[in-house]
């Protein structure tokens, strides 16, 4: 693994206009976002490991696109749960659309990465692309971003101060998310609602509230967003019980009736479904921006 000054915790934080976070065993690099980019961002960090091992990752559901870019050590394997041939499947920098299903992630150890979680409406700008041709797929950073997003990530790996890369990264995407196609307002109201209810509103009361038809309303929505506002609800339930499992002395039927669900069987459907796993064993894991250690 590549170590530089400007990564050396002992390094006061001030300094660098950063800060550094051990979670693990790995650092973890923020600074405040710029302003242009606060709309559209749910995280914006950098990583690097302090011991380099091999580890692999769950990833689930969170409502969210990613942007990653490798700086070091790539993933050896990114493939959907379940899936019987993982031929082709991107393990560099890549953009990551919403997602209705789990998804693990092999790491030979050594990483190096910056990674952005976008707002499906931040990622509809930022990607200029229908975010439904990016739902449950992985692709390379240069498919979305063009063929100066591998060399901006080169320039990335080359600077050696995270301050400095942060600042090129600022630029880059504040500059592409201002010419970026706008959502439609009603999308963007929709999604709000959503957001709001945790999932708990029915469709065609958000078709009401936007005063659009349901049939127009699922199909500009997932264009935009990436799933449809029935899976998008259902996602957004499922953080709420993962969030409502994080607390003490949580009752799985009370997380289940909470969240709409039936019963605790519906729930650990759901889980299933969703996460590949149950809300027990969920709840037990260390869960890091929709990633579960396994």
């Amino acid at each position: 693994m590549r170590r530089t000054d400007s990564i050396d915790p002992s390094v006061p934080a001030g300094a660098r206009g950063v800060e550094m976070t051990r979670v693990g065993d790995r650092w973890r690099v923020t600074r405040p976002w710029p302003a242009p980019l606060r709309p559209y961002l749910h995280s914006y960090a950098g990583y690097w490991e302090a011991t380099a091992s091999p580890y692999r990752v769950r990833l689930v559901p969170t409502g969210r696109a990613v942007l990653l870019i490798s700086l070091g050590e790539p993933f050896a394997q990114v493939r959907r749960l379940g899936a019987a041939d993982t031929n082709g499947e991107v393990t560099g920098s890549l953009v990551a659309g919403l997602e209705d299903g789990p998804r693990d992630c092999d790491h030979p150890g050594g990483q190096e990465a910056i990674r952005i979680e976008l707002t499906p409406l931040g990622a509809y700008r930022l990607f200029a692309v229908p975010m439904c041709e990016l739902t449950n797929r992985v692709v390379g950073l240069s498919d979305v971003l063009g063929p100066g997003a591998e060399a901006l990530a080169g320039r990335l790996a080359a600077t050696a101060d995270w301050a400095a890369r942060f600042d090129l990264l600022d630029v880059a995407l504040s500059a592409r998310i201002a010419r970026g196609p706008d959502p439609a307002p009603e999308v963007a109201q929709a999604w709000r609602l959503l957001v709001r209810a945790d999932g708990a509103m029915p469709v065609a009361r958000i078709a009401a509230e936007v005063g659009w038809s349901q049939g127009h309303l699922v199909r500009r929505f997932t264009e935009q967003v990436g799933l449809t506002p029935k899976m998008s609800a259902r996602v957004l339930r499922f953080h709420r019980a993962v969030r409502l499992l994080a607390r003490d002395g949580a009752d799985l039927s009370g997380v289940a009736a909470a969240c709409g669900h039936y019963d605790q069987a519906h729930l650990n459907r759901e889980f299933r479904a969703l996460a590949g796993t149950t809300p027990g064993r969920m709840a037990a894991a260390r869960v890091t921006e929709g990633a579960i250690a396994l």
